[in-house]
Order: C-alpha cells, then structure tokens, then sequence
C-alpha cells in the first residue's frame, strides 16, 4: 500500500516541476521584448545629451558682460547659473530659462570667474541672437582703413584661403585644415565656452553670404580693425544648440599676425 502512495507523490511533484519549467520559459521571453521595446526608445525620441530643456527659478543673482545676463537661480534642485541674451532681471524675478545647454568649467574672460557649470539658453518668449549679433566687446579704432573694406592678399601656403574661396571650396575643404588672413569686424568673448571672430577680406559678397567667415578660438582676443591670419578646422552645418547654427565655420583656430 506504501508504494503506490509514494509513487503517486513522485509522480505529483515532477508534475509540478514540469509545470514551473513551462512557466518559466513562456515568461522568459517578455521580460527580454519588453527591454528591448524601452531600449529602443531613447533612439528615436531622446534629446541630445547637452540639452536640458525647460529650466525655472527664482532670480538670486544677476550680472551683465559680453551680451549676455548671468543669473544664479534658485530652483526646486538646489542653486543652478544660466546665461542667456542680455535683458534686464531684478533679483525675485521668477523665470523659465529655455533651449538650455549645459558648459562644464566654463571660463567667463570678461567676468574673470569659472564656472563649474552653466546652463546657456533663452527666457521663455526671447529670441536667441547669433553670436555675430551680439555686442562687440571690443570697441573698432576710427581709422579710416580699419573701417575700409580693401581687399587683402591672402595667406601664403597650399592651406591659404581667401573667404569667397573657403565658401565656394567648402565640400572640398570640409573637415580639413584651412589658413585665412582677413581683418577682424566683430568679436565677442566667452560665449558658449568659446571666442568668436568674424573676419572679412574684401573677396566675396554680403548678398550671396561669402564675403564674412565666422572663427572660433580658445583664448584669442584679437582687436576690431586687427588684420590676423587664422589657422583651423573648417567644419560644415554645425549645431550649437539654442538657435547657433553655421552653414560653414572654422572651429578651434589659432591666430597669427
């Protein structure tokens, strides 16, 4: 009478076990098309890792320099800097700083001060301005010939480049090594982690857009009015986020007399 009560328990339990291998590896199966399915998700509708969107607080502190407000804010995450197109704030004022993008250890040369991070946008409702729109920081000397739009020859060497020429050169030239001589017409320091530096040669014309080359430096400061050579990487259809964008631009430029 044992046996077969035994044998009957036997059989039950590996019956049991059967089942829970079943269910096993019908379950299985979801868990992996489910991460999949998320995994896929950020490809197709996350934002570029610079963006941080919409960012609102309470105005702690504020200052001007190179055609841009600094504000310390107070947000619901603690303290946050952003920077965005020069318009007056009172310390109180609760704003919404838009199409924000995010500079580590950005260096400010006209407020002497580094910042460990920075949030670089627009005040909900305000345009972005180009940077070859915003306030020259250096003021042009009255001389006649810096105000003159007198060709200048162009710099010597199998890189050398007048500005119509990089501009009508520009798919050949894309991502290769470029030297320019122009006299500089605008310049703005310490914007979006860079100095910007437009140069014109007298080549090229303000109707079809090829007569004015936008440059970035590092540390450069060269005077309006200064005739310089540039010496960098010419870069096609950059995106700098919060409305700068470049059909052509030469990036990470060192300058020469």
């Amino acid at each position: 009478m044992k046996e077969p009560h035994a044998l009957a328990i036997a059989t039950l339990v590996t019956m049991s076990l059967v089942a829970c291998n079943n269910d096993e590896r019908t379950a299985k199966p979801e868990p992996a098309q489910s991460s999949a399915t998320t995994s896929a998700v950020p490809i197709v509708t996350a934002p570029p890792p610079a963006a941080t969107g919409a960012v609102s607080g309470i105005v702690a502190e504020t200052m001007d320099a190179g055609g841009y407000t600094y504000v310390r804010l107070t947000t619901d995450n603690g303290e946050k800097w952003a920077a965005v197109p020069l318009t007056k704030l009172t310390v109180g004022d609760k704003i919404t700083v838009v199409s924000s993008m995010v500079m580590k250890d950005f260096a400010s040369p006209t407020l002497k001060r580094t910042f460990p991070e920075i949030l670089f946008g627009t005040l909900a409702g305000q345009s972005a301005p180009s940077p070859s729109s915003t306030t020259v920081t250096m003021t042009p000397p009255s001389s006649a010939a810096a105000a003159s739009g007198a060709p200048i020859a162009k710099a010597a060497g199998p890189t050398g480049r007048t500005v119509a020429e990089v501009f009508a050169g520009k798919t050949t030239l894309k991502d290769k090594p470029v030297l320019v001589r122009g006299r500089v017409v605008k310049f703005n320091a310490g914007i979006l982690g860079k100095n910007w530096i437009h140069i014109v040669d007298g080549s090229g014309s303000k109707s079809a857009g090829d007569n004015d080359l936008t440059v970035t430096t590092a540390t450069a400061t060269p005077a309006v009015g200064e005739v310089i050579v540039v010496r960098g990487v010419l870069h096609l259809d950059r995106d700098f986020g919060g409305g700068y964008t470049y059909a052509v631009i030469v990036e990470d430029a060192t300058i020469e007399k």
